[in-house]
């Protein structure tokens, strides 16, 4: 995803309270389950999502890492996107760990070894709208 595109993908995950992820349980027949989210970064060129390795979360996203993800921003339209989540990283460990916290989450450090970072890859990303208009957003 070209910088002005991700830049436009990290203002629709963060200026709303929360956005969801879609994966699939694997362990219940390939449903898909849906889930409030509402960290995002961008790091080295990279958009990264955070979740708890004790959640189903991180099970279903290293069985099959394909997602989908929605946000929705008054007067802007929604946000469409679906990707790959790449491997884990510890390089927004920190901000991730504050963020979570202030949710009240109970993490002990940014070190605590149940946080884990996805990066995303192949991602497809548009805005829709109300009025039925649609937008891709650029990527390379």
């Amino acid at each position: 995803m070209n910088d002005q595109g991700m830049q436009t993908v990290l203002d629709y995950l963060t200026h709303v309270p929360a956005w969801y992820l879609a994966t699939t349980d694997e362990h219940d027949g390939g449903q898909p389950r849906v889930r409030p989210f509402s960290f995002a970064a961008i790091e080295n060129g990279r958009l990264w999502f955070s979740t708890s390795k004790d959640k189903d979360v991180y099970r279903e996203l290293l069985a099959n890492p394909k997602f989908e993800l929605c946000s929705w921003w008054i007067g802007h339209g929604w946000l469409v996107m679906s990707g790959v989540a790449d491997a884990v990283s510890d390089e927004v460990r920190t901000a991730g760990f504050e963020h979570m916290v202030a949710l009240g989450e109970g993490h002990d450090s940014p070190d605590d070894g149940r946080l884990t970072y996805f990066s995303v890859k192949s991602a497809r990303a548009r805005i829709d709208d109300i009025d039925g208009s649609s937008r891709e957003i650029a990527w390379e």
